[in-house]
């Protein structure tokens, strides 16, 4: 296990986790109904009240809500920190809460939108940086017997918020905060592919992970075998992690490195000082 983590969430899943937890018991125990008025997001009052842009997104309508964030964080937010690294982790997760109320904002001429609520837009940003980073990594669903290929998963989340947001007759504050949070989250992760000088997607990397277990590859043809190659392409996988993150130091430095990596490479170097 990561040193870095506790619980099994990494430090600022951990910090976020604990947040929203305190402020739904002050919001149920001692704030009351007035705190949701005074914090929640309402796109008619948003200039006036601007700190909602992101106050709201700590705030929860009952339990159910709550648990279903929170534990998305907990399912995709670990191995996102650990790729992005906790600085632009956080900020990721504030850029798409906000993003959410923006998007809210934009359409509230198009469709009716009241109050706003919860850290869905957050979460589900988190989501979509995680099926960016591994995109088979397989997500056990509830009642789903067979686990579903993360980027599949997004794919669904985002045409069902899609469909609902504009189904005549429905309130589409939920989901256009919803997708606020995964289109802030897309445009981030593009602009953050095109400053390392990519433009496109890294080679998706294993992801560990509690309800997460990455869809192992067929290894390539028997003439890449080497010397502590795994069977299914382990070696394979590795050596490209590695070629990612040495051109990533050759292009951007060391300091660019995020903790993850920083361990990755460390355990290589410790791995090939121990064979020699």
């Amino acid at each position: 296990m990561d040193q870095q983590r506790v619980f099994g969430m990494t430090p600022w899943v951990r910090r976020l986790f604990v947040a929203n937890l305190l402020v739904f018991v002050l919001q149920e125990t001692v704030l009351g109904p007035r705190f949701l008025a005074a914090f929640g997001f309402a796109p008619m009052t948003a200039f006036a009240h601007p700190w909602t842009f992101v106050t709201y997104f700590f705030l929860h309508y009952n339990l159910l809500h709550l648990a279903f964030n929170l534990l998305g964080l907990f399912v995709f937010g670990p191995q996102v920190e650990e790729r992005l690294g906790g600085k632009s982790f956080v900020l990721y997760y504030f850029a798409c809460g906000i993003g959410g109320a923006v998007l809210s904002l934009a359409l509230t001429q198009v469709v009716q939108v009241g109050l706003v609520v919860g850290a869905s837009g957050a979460v589900l940003g988190v989501a979509l940086a995680f099926a960016w980073f591994y995109p088979e990594a397989s997500i056990f669903v509830f009642p789903f017997p067979a686990p579903i290929p993360a980027r599949w998963l997004v794919t669904f989340a985002v045409a069902i918020n899609l469909a609902l947001a504009f189904l005549p007759g429905a309130n589409g504050v939920a989901y256009l905060a919803h997708l606020g949070g995964m289109g802030t989250g897309f445009l981030w992760l593009k602009l953050r592919g095109w400053r390392e000088g990519r433009g496109t997607r890294a080679a998706p990397a294993p992801a560990p992970g509690v309800l997460v277990h990455p869809v192992p590859r067929v290894g390539r043809a028997s003439g890449t075998a080497g010397r502590g190659q795994r069977p299914g392409g382990g070696g394979d996988r590795t050596q490209a992690e590695m070629d990612r993150v040495l051109e990533k130091i050759s292009a951007h430095g060391l300091a660019s490195l995020t903790p993850a990596e920083r361990k990755f490479l460390a355990e290589m170097s410790r791995k090939m000082r121990d064979r020699d």
